[in-house]
């Protein structure tokens, strides 16, 4: 049973993309240098979780004071994936963001 189940009310349904509603939805991963801080990952992953999407795959690795974070998740327009990239941008500890389609 998910977290979200456990609830009385019904399941929240993933938000349609109104801006991008004809646009083709694909995977997309997500490069990313961040600080390494305590926080820093659950930073970024909670973009995702503020939208009720689950990435299928994360993948971080320590590299001195940073952290590389490479995430994939299905079913985004290029709109949409776009609009997390930037939200990802404007947190204070992430340095770089780079976003591409998976083949």
């Amino acid at each position: 049973m998910s977290a979200l189940e456990r609830f009385d009310s019904p399941v929240t349904p993933l938000r349609d993309d109104v801006w991008a509603a004809s646009a083709a939805h694909s995977s997309v991963r997500y490069h990313l240098q961040v600080e390494a801080e305590p926080d820093s990952l659950c930073r970024v992953l909670n973009l995702f979780a503020l939208q009720f999407l689950t990435p299928h795959q994360v993948r971080m690795s320590r590299q001195d004071d940073l952290l590389a974070i490479d995430i994939e998740i299905a079913g985004l327009s290029w709109h949409r994936a776009e609009l997390i990239a930037q939200k990802m941008r404007n947190l204070i500890c992430v340095d770089e963001v780079r976003l591409q389609p998976c083949h």
